[in-house]
């Protein structure tokens, strides 16, 4: 079992920026793949970032250009870097690293963009 721990969330007024951080309890580096997925008010979750072993990353459409994702190997921590936050950006992210033994997930960070 690997356990996640994410933290960064919170209020921001829309133009404002956020850096999430997740935080797995086995090597980051060990992982085939880390993505945030978020899950919107009455809406299914949804693919925001992912990056793989091999660097190669993958973004939503709707957040391209303004979210970054990242790893640090020496901190064991994935970063989701999130600029110019709009009002349609406020969900709860979930940070998710894919193992060859299995998916983990961690529990939820809110993220709030008001108008």
């Amino acid at each position: 079992q690997v356990q996640l721990v994410e933290s960064g969330g919170g209020l921001v007024q829309a133009g404002g920026s956020l850096r999430l951080s997740c935080t797995p309890s086995r090597s980051v580096g060990s992982a085939d793949a880390m993505g945030w997925f978020r899950r919107a008010p009455g809406k299914q979750r949804e693919l925001v970032a992912r990056i793989t072993s091999s660097e190669s990353t993958d973004y939503a459409d709707s957040v391209k250009g303004r979210f970054t994702i990242s790893r640090d190997n020496a901190k064991n921590t994935i970063y989701l870097r999130m600029n110019n936050l709009k009002p349609e950006d406020t969900a709860i992210y979930y940070c998710n690293l894919r193992y060859f033994y299995g998916d983990f997930w961690g529990q939820g960070t809110q993220v709030t963009v008001s108008s």
